[in-house]
């Protein structure tokens, strides 16, 4: 295969469906989206076990545990799958919206509307759903978009592309709208990062060593994160009762996500009541504490406890560890999450107004929350219906990404007549 042309002819694919989907009505696109939820539904079986012939050949790779967990498509993901085009079907069209509208003193009036960003390039890794998510948030977005997943999800990203053409042709839509890249072969996605004459944003979801050759290599746009190195900081104002469940669903909901947290701060206040609380917890997961010498004195009698460097404070775990540090109070936990975070997402756990305002304002970070676990990051849980990715950037978009994301704006002009003297 000729990969280079075969992307190319992906990307003329694109951008033809691309003026298409963006003049597409509402009702279109809903009607694509509720018709690849209920082909999902459908053929959940046939799914499962193209994702099962996934993990087999995953195990024999000798795939680490994190990224096993990235590709199982569960029961209960395949639903999620559905529920999230449902969502989907169900918010605002962002397309054609016109805000900002005012008069100036030449009679004309001037305003912003909003309009699709054209073609969108997906590279992901693992995770099957992604391949739904980003398909979804697309159509009703009124992007076209080419998606290239992991090798190590192709037969399950093969059966949901099938499913999605499907959908977007029951609808009387392009086909092309959505294109999945039928080849694991790495040079398409040299390919497909250096094709700004059809893609107009790259969208980078995978490890480290993904996004950075990305941010080296490509010519296209890109929105992204690069790291998942989360806080959750406990104050000495917090309520314990709260803070013991939330730091433990934080790290232990899920190791292998971005919004895990893999740095814990407590002031000092707290730190012996609260960490021996939370440590019988994580004892019961075998989670390695990596602490500072604070920390260590008071846990010294658990089980699975290193002492913490340097290292660990700007390291994204994605597994059974978590670096903690004692502090002294809010303004050193800020000083430590605007040092070493990776913008991602930061909690505090507080009952004091002030301080959890404080925190809001001066953590430099995507998202920012008060009593609620990091792992709430996501775009299903914001109800933006699912998420394209995290970017912690912060020209164009912010934060778990959206339909709003996916979108741009363009000044459009009303007047009656006027000219400019």
């Amino acid at each position: 295969m000729d990969i280079k042309a075969n992307m190319q002819a992906l990307g003329q694919r694109a951008r033809i469906a691309s003026a298409a989907m963006a003049k597409a009505s509402t009702a279109a696109k809903n009607q694509a989206l509720q018709a690849i939820a209920h082909a999902i539904r459908r053929d959940a079986a046939i799914l499962r076990a193209a994702n099962e012939q996934d993990l087999a050949a995953a195990r024999t790779a000798g795939l680490e545990p994190a990224m096993l967990d990235r590709l199982t498509l569960s029961e209960q993901a395949i639903n999620t799958m559905a529920e999230g085009l449902e969502q989907m079907v169900k918010l605002p069209d962002p397309v054609g919206e016109i805000t900002d509208m005012k008069f100036r003193p030449s009679g004309i009036q001037i305003g912003k509307m909003r309009v699709p960003l054209g073609v969108i390039g997906i590279i992901y890794e693992a995770r099957p759903n992604v391949t739904v998510d980003a398909a979804g948030l697309c159509i009703k977005s009124g992007n076209a978009t080419i998606l290239r997943g992991g090798s190590e999800a192709i037969h399950c990203n093969r059966a949901l592309a099938k499913l999605v053409r499907e959908g977007l042709s029951s609808a009387g839509l392009p086909a092309d709208a959505v294109q999945v890249v039928d080849t694991t072969d790495r040079a398409a996605v040299g390919a497909l990062i250096t094709m700004p004459e059809y893609v107009d944003v790259i969208v980078p979801r995978g490890g480290k060593s993904l996004i950075a050759r990305l941010m080296q290599e490509a010519t296209v746009p890109m929105i992204k994160h690069l790291d998942g190195i989360c806080h959750v900081y406990i104050d000495d104002k917090a309520d314990l009762q709260k803070a013991v469940p939330v730091a433990f669903n934080a790290k232990c909901h899920r190791y292998g996500t971005c919004n895990t947290m893999e740095t814990l701060l407590v002031a000092r206040s707290v730190a012996p009541a609260f960490l021996p609380a939370v440590a019988a917890q994580y004892q019961e997961k075998q989670v390695e504490l990596r602490c500072d010498p604070e920390a260590a004195a008071i846990l010294q009698a658990y089980p699975y406890l290193a002492t913490a460097t340097e290292e660990d404070w700007r390291t994204e775990y994605l597994a059974p560890v978590l670096a903690v540090k004692i502090v002294a109070d809010v303004d050193e936990a800020i000083a430590h999450i605007n040092r070493y975070s990776s913008k991602h997402t930061e909690s505090i756990i507080t009952e004091d107004y002030t301080r959890a305002m404080q925190f809001l304002r001066e953590v430099d970070s995507s998202s920012v929350m008060v009593n609620a676990s990091t792992r709430f990051a996501d775009g299903f849980e914001y109800g933006l219906g699912a998420e394209i990715g995290i970017s912690n950037d912060k020209l164009h978009a912010r934060g778990p990404v959206g339909l709003e994301g996916l979108t741009s704006q363009k000044y459009v002009v009303f007047g009656s007549g006027q000219i400019r003297q």
